[in-house]
């Protein structure tokens, strides 16, 4: 006996990937036996669904079930049992969890597949779905006019420090380069000609550290970076160039050196550390006052919050001038939550309420690790993307995949891996995903494409020494291109991390946090980017358009971004082509053929330069190491048919 089951194919599944509430899905499952089966049936969360025959399929025989996903979102898994030719056997998810063609068991699956259920209104901001975004870490991006310095002053030429004893003793990270608000305004024309759209800019409340990670004062931007008013210029200047602002909301706890907590007697107010009767008390847990609290992984300098205490959510979200309220009144479009799978889905869901209540049109992304629809986290399966919480998180997932297959050359493992992605997460939040590959958490995208060792493995003194040779730098510069070109044509938006665009590397903080490289913004890096943030603006298919893979053998991935008959995914009229995308991610050349008839292809050209590649819907090409190809495919319009997207 033999089973097959694909998540993926509209044979198998009809529809694929995410669903809303109060959907029909009907899944089907191949058998190919001797005699007839006697007992198919699917398997939802421990319920067992009959399926009955419906037809044959070149001697294999079909079986369907028809199901309805619940009236309140949230996750469903299911595997499949068959019992013929005196065997039985079960079929669920393939062993690597990611959907797709699956796996037969003699047991119980415990990989199953997913259907993630969401809301019927779950909507995620349109200009998000259509932006290129540009992450700046705001010490370090570049120093307008000089505003008042505290703790240690760097010149822009200088090193971060990286050992205790450069701070004293005791690692502060304390020391600043003086980049602040009027030097991104300053820089705001580079960056639209670089092609962005928006900006995420990492924590810019005053703080006593220089990541603003330990926040001191939520309602006010540190005095280094500007003052409210600098900000007010800085969002108006850059609107008026077409380019949004997205800010850090660091929410699960604050700094010990805070208005709140006051550890150390630096703010005028009353502090949770100085007294009981501190307004600010609840949204602390002692567990010995006032020395002994909760603080977040154990850093005593970052006591926790309790986030779903009454003052804290008014005071944060939910109060008419609170600070998330105050924030985009100033001009900032959305907020990116740190740590989100650290905040509790009630409070989420409240800032949510109270984001879109004040701006609509505002953006709440997260910092989610993981596959963001079916993360648990500290026990609890987290609700993330079912329409009620987040609009969509920073993209490590896709972060994972890009570097992987360019460091491995397995291309069937990436484009596995990207469709699980597509699978698992609602269109709302796969179109808005962050896609990131490299930010200031993990070590540079070029450090990694280099081959550079694990810096896991490694302390700060030897990330320090570390020198990449010239010819792993040279090979990491030529990966680079290739990971653009993924980054800015798969599904999701493109992010650029400052200074990745001028080849700078390095490893984990403060390595990856370097000042600006503002002498080498000219290179091939940065060309490619204009050239596929122009490529994406003038179109939408590399936007909102469908994905179709196409081909993942060995060290080639060849995929389509196009519209179904004018329309993108979300059934909005749009103007664009399609785009086949292929990547050969090896060192040597590598021959492809490629068929396109069933697409109905009459003619396919070279994207870039017009050149004809193909007269008919076959192509044959050889394509260079690590590079890229885009071909414009032609369809034959008496024939021209509708092609079924992920949805």
């Amino acid at each position: 006996m033999r089973l097959e089951h694909n998540s993926r194919e509209l044979l198998y599944r009809n529809p694929v990937g995410a669903c809303s509430v109060d959907t029909k899905i009907t899944l089907r499952l191949a058998v190919e036996s001797f005699a007839a089966p006697q007992k198919v049936c699917c398997i939802i969360s421990g319920e067992e669904i009959p399926m009955h025959f419906v037809f044959n399929l070149s001697g294999i025989r079909m079986y369907e079930c028809i199901i309805e996903t619940p009236s309140s979102p949230g996750l469903l898994f299911y595997s499949f049992y068959a019992l013929a030719d005196g065997n039985c056997a079960y079929y669920g998810n393939n062993s690597l969890h990611l959907g797709g063609e699956g796996g037969m068991y003699d047991n119980p699956p415990e990989s199953k597949f997913q259907i993630t259920v969401h809301t019927k209104d779950y909507e995620t901001p349109d200009w998000m779905k259509n932006a290129v975004v540009y992450q700046i870490f705001p010490d370090r991006f570049f120093r307008g006019e000089e505003t008042p310095f505290h703790g240690i002053k760097h010149n822009w030429s200088d090193e971060p420090f990286y050992r205790a004893e450069q701070f004293g003793g005791e690692y502060l990270s304390n020391d600043f380069y003086g980049g602040n608000f009027d030097g991104i305004r300053q820089k705001l024309p580079y960056l639209k000609e670089l092609g962005i759209t928006a900006i995420y800019l990492n924590p810019i409340s005053k703080a006593f550290s220089n990541h603003r990670y330990d926040t001191g004062d939520y309602e006010n931007p540190d005095p280094l970076l500007g003052s409210v008013e600098d900000f007010k210029k800085l969002s108006a200047a850059a609107k008026k160039m077409g380019i949004r602002i997205i800010l850090d909301g660091v929410f699960s706890h604050t700094g010990a050196d805070s208005r709140y907590f006051n550890k150390y007697n630096t703010y005028g107010s009353l502090g949770a550390y100085q007294s009981k009767d501190s307004p600010y008390y609840s949204w602390y847990n002692f567990s010995d006052f006032p020395n002994k609290y909760d603080s977040w992984w154990g850093f005593e300098t970052l006591p926790n919050v309790n986030e779903l205490d009454e003052n804290f959510v008014r005071y944060i979200a939910e109060g008419k001038d609170s600070v998330i309220r105050k924030w985009l009144r100033r001009g900032a479009d959305g907020f990116r939550l740190d740590v989100a799978d650290e905040l509790p889905d009630k409070f989420i869901e409240k800032l949510r309420s109270a984001l879109k209540n004040e701006n609509p049109d505002a953006l709440l992304m997260g910092e989610v690790w993981e596959d963001a629809s079916n993360k648990v986290s500290y026990g609890e399966q987290r609700a993330f993307l079912w329409g009620k919480e987040l609009d969509c998180v920073m993209n490590y997932v896709f972060r994972e995949a890009v570097l992987g297959y360019l460091t491995g050359c397995d291309a069937w493992l990436f484009s596995m891996r990207i469709g699980s992605m597509i699978e698992n997460y609602p269109l709302q939040s796969l179109y808005t995903a962050m896609n990131l590959i490299s930010s200031h958490d993990v070590p540079r995208a070029l450090t990694v494409l280099a081959d550079s060792p694990d810096f896991r493995s490694m302390s700060r003194i030897e990330q320090h020494d570390y020198v990449i040779p010239d010819e792993k730098l040279h090979l990491a510069k030529r990966r680079a291109v290739l990971a653009v070109a993924l980054q800015m044509t798969l599904p999701g938006v493109p992010s650029v991390y400052y200074g990745d665009e001028a080849q700078m590397h390095g490893y984990a903080d403060p390595f990856n946090r370097k000042p600006m490289d503002w002498e080498n913004t000219e290179n091939e890096i940065s060309r490619q980017i204009k050239l596929f943030t122009h490529l994406r603006k003038n179109n939408a298919a590399l936007r909102t358009g469908f994905y179709m893979p196409l081909y993942a053998q060995g060290s080639v991935t060849a995929f389509l971004r196009g519209t179904d008959n004018g329309k993108d995914v979300f059934g909005k009229e749009c103007d664009g082509e399609d785009i086949i995308v292929l990547i050969n991610a090896a060192e040597s050349s590598t021959h492809i053929s490629l068929s396109l008839e069933h697409l109905h292809v009459c003619a396919v050209k070279d994207s870039l330069s017009g050149e004809l590649i193909s007269e008919s819907g076959i192509v044959s090409l050889e394509l260079a190491p690590l590079s890229y190809r885009l071909l414009s495919p032609e369809r034959k319009k008496e024939i021209c048919t509708k092609i079924q997207n992920i949805q």
